[in-house]
């Protein structure tokens, strides 16, 4: 046994009272082994990794327990003694690895700190082995990136980067508290599968800290599920996910978007909201939120123990005991069932080629000129952000837009909502092209058009309470009375969900879940005909995504919405979407249904992002085969020459770099643009769009 945490208790001193955080947490890891610990946010998963580390924040302290590493308690150990610890023989990687490195110091000079302060070296051996690590861990070019700066680097090379920082002095304990919760499922599934060929490697035993059950499926070897500071079921990896005891444990893997899960029926979603850990707690802590709660849930507090060999479960009526009947669902719940599967009949049922799009894009681009130089600055650089494309939304149609970061999904959405304007081609909303309209005419028609931000807290403005936030739409628009404005905003809260009382608060003071409400309800205000969402669910806690998720469903029925959703998860436009495009570098590169995408699959690129999406199913995620996307994704600025997907793609011949690939057809409404697809084409040789690349910048 390499580490043993034994009933830790840590506390932070706030003014509002001291947070429990970690509350009487016990569980071991042996050497080599990964243990996965999951829950949401504010569990105590990262305050139990930094308990290990002695990192604590202002107010922190150790209320009780032990932290035995090999032989040794290190909440007894000097701060001397537990700097010699930290980075030498526990390391950990941090979750936002912008804000963990430092920006004033090149790479190099931040990973040789390590091997300078633990192993003696001097400067110049120390530089040498921080070449040596960025080269395991697969950094292009890694002896000329050493005197890189962090923001010089992609998101998945930072990462890259606090992972050779963990490692460079070879740890036997590696904490990778969220390491891909910022990155792209093909980045993803590159970093974990690095960490498990480096702790193969190295030798390492790992805590591997997230909230995605997917990536603890396919990376543990035990798991450890954790809520509001206490671990509540714990075991082998097969057997917690074949047979979940806990009914928190049950309730978050219900609430996934898994690729099987039918559209028709409602995502489970977990009631109301963690509780608060400044107060004390009597009974079961998810007593409020369990569908199985018995009386004396709320009276006693359950002690962790054995319901099988090796399997723990904090629980006095574990799922699937005799005594314990399946919950009847609640009105609500059928309710929600009927509604979700109505909006699906009505869409399956419709007849979209027969009725005049809503939304037509017909050879969109759109470039940036992000730089000018030469002699009297008359070179230009351009960015390539969106290029020659063309699609159609119907009205009441789900279309979900998926792909990398940078692939252009977000230029994209500014464009259909007129906060910018293409550099060329047609977008026409009802029948109006906003390219051609005036800016009066352009005000009246973006009461049709509604954003959706990924981030609830950075779009709402702190300063104003959140009747005045859904004021606003009204107030430019000159709309209704202040009687009126008053009912519509009473209204439109009762539609998302939130209290009366709203209007008087301020954005900090709702849950990212309630925030995300409260945007909703901004985008619904003027009654929109579409509404793009933009990674509308990217920054939520699982359960609470399936609450936004069901919602999004039930408002469409309602009020008749279209939606236009981008996000890089795939499950989530798998379970909202009617039709999905996959934009690579700007470019659409696949188009068709939901079952077209994701079961006829005929781009190479769009098969490299369905197997890098985290299956919450080890068996199924263990078993995983076939292509998955290397490499990061290209400059926009510079893109390949012919298909722009060649650089990373294991089926690129010598006419992918010359030719542009066509979209052709391949099945009614599947389209796909690849010289050597997957399957053949039912209609060989129907060339639909050819897409022409806009010449380098070099050639204007």
């Amino acid at each position: 046994m390499l580490l043993a945490i034994d009933n830790l208790q840590t506390y932070v001193r706030q003014r509002s009272g001291v947070v429990r955080a970690v509350d009487g947490v016990s569980f071991t890891v042996d050497k080599g082994q990964t243990v996965g610990v999951v829950g949401e946010s504010g569990c105590g998963k990262t305050m139990m990794g930094m308990s290990i580390m002695r990192l604590l924040p202002e107010g922190g302290y150790h209320a009780g327990g032990s932290i035995n590493f090999d032989g040794r308690d290190l909440l007894t150990l000097s701060d001397r003694e537990i700097q010699d610890v930290r980075g030498n023989d526990i390391a950990v990687i941090f979750q936002d690895p912008m804000t963990s490195l430092n920006p004033t110091m090149t790479i190099g000079r931040q990973i040789a700190e390590s091997v300078i302060r633990h192993r003696g070296e001097t400067s110049a051996v120390a530089m040498d082995r921080a070449a040596e690590v960025l080269d395991l861990v697969g950094m292009p070019r890694p002896k000329e990136r050493l005197h890189d700066y962090p923001f010089q680097l992609s998101g998945g090379l930072r990462q890259r980067v606090m992972i050779a920082m963990a490692i460079v002095c070879e740890p036997r304990l590696l904490i990778a508290d969220e390491p891909t919760t910022a990155l792209d499922v093909t980045i993803q599934r590159q970093i974990l599968e690095l960490l498990d060929d480096l702790k193969q490697r190295l030798g390492m035993a790992m805590i591997l800290i997230t909230h995605d059950m997917g990536v603890i499926a396919g990376r543990s070897d035990k798991v450890v599920v954790m809520y509001a500071g206490q671990v509540v079921e714990q075991a082998e990896i097969f057997d917690l996910f074949d047979h979940q005891r806990h009914p928190y444990t049950e309730a978050l893997l219900s609430s996934i978007p898994q690729l099987d899960h039918s559209p028709r029926r409602p995502l489970y979603s977990i009631p109301g909201l963690p509780p608060d850990l400044t107060r004390e707690m009597v009974g079961c802590r998810f007593a409020p939120r369990c569908r199985y709660v018995q009386p004396s849930c709320r009276t006693m507090s359950p002690s962790l123990e054995g319901v099988e060999d090796g399997h723990l479960v904090a629980c006095y009526f574990p799922v699937g005991t005799p005594a314990l009947t399946e919950p009847a669902r609640s009105a609500s719940d059928q309710a929600d069932e009927t509604t979700v599967s109505a909006a699906v009949d009505k869409v399956l049922t419709s007849n979209h080629d027969d009725d005049a799009p809503l939304l037509l894009l017909d050879q969109v681009s759109k470039e940036f000129e992000v730089s000018s130089g030469g002699v009297f600055g008359r070179k230009k650089s351009f960015l390539s952000a969106v290029e020659n494309v063309s699609l159609t939304i119907a009205k009441g149609e789900t279309f979900g837009l998926v792909g990398e970061s940078g692939c252009g999904k977000s230029t994209l959405g500014r464009m259909i909502t007129a906060l910018d304007l293409p550099t060329k081609g047609q977008i026409t909303v009802g029948g109006r092209d906003l390219a051609s309209l005036g800016r009066r005419e352009l005000r009246v028609a973006r009461r049709d058009l509604q954003l959706m931000f990924q981030d609830p807290y950075a779009s709402l403005d702190p300063r104003m309470r959140v009747g005045t936030i859904l004021r606003e739409p009204y107030a430019i628009q000159g709309l209704g009375s202040r009687d009126e404005k008053r009912k519509w905003i009473q209204e439109l809260l009762a539609e998302v969900g939130l209290p009366a009382n709203a209007v008087d608060r301020y954005p900090h003071e709702f849950s990212g879940g309630q925030r995300q409400r409260i945007g909703l309800a901004r985008a619904l205000a003027l009654r929109p005909k579409l509404i793009v969402a933009d990674e509308p669910v990217s920054a939520l806690d699982v359960s609470v995504r399936s609450q936004i998720l069901n919602l999004m469903k039930r408002l469409q029925d309602a009020h008749e919405l279209t939606y236009l959703v981008i996000s890089h998860d795939l499950s989530v436009v798998r379970y909202l979407a009617d039709r999905i495009g996959v934009m690579y570098l700007g470019q659409i590169v696949e188009i068709g249904s939901a079952d077209d995408i994701y079961e006829r699959t005929v781009h190479p690129y769009t098969e490299g992002l369905l197997n890098s999406i985290p299956i919450p199913n080890p068996r199924i995620e263990r078993a995983k085969h076939g292509a998955i996307v290397r490499g990061e994704i290209p400059s926009p600025i510079n893109p390949p020459s012919g298909c722009r997907f060649r650089t990373r793609c294991t089926r690129a011949s010598e006419l992918c770099g010359q030719q542009v690939p066509p979209l052709v057809r391949f099945d009614s409404g599947h389209l796909a643009a690849c010289h050597h697809p997957l399957r053949e084409s039912t209609e060989l040789g129907e060339t639909v769009v050819v897409i022409r690349s806009t010449p380098h910048s070099e050639d204007r």
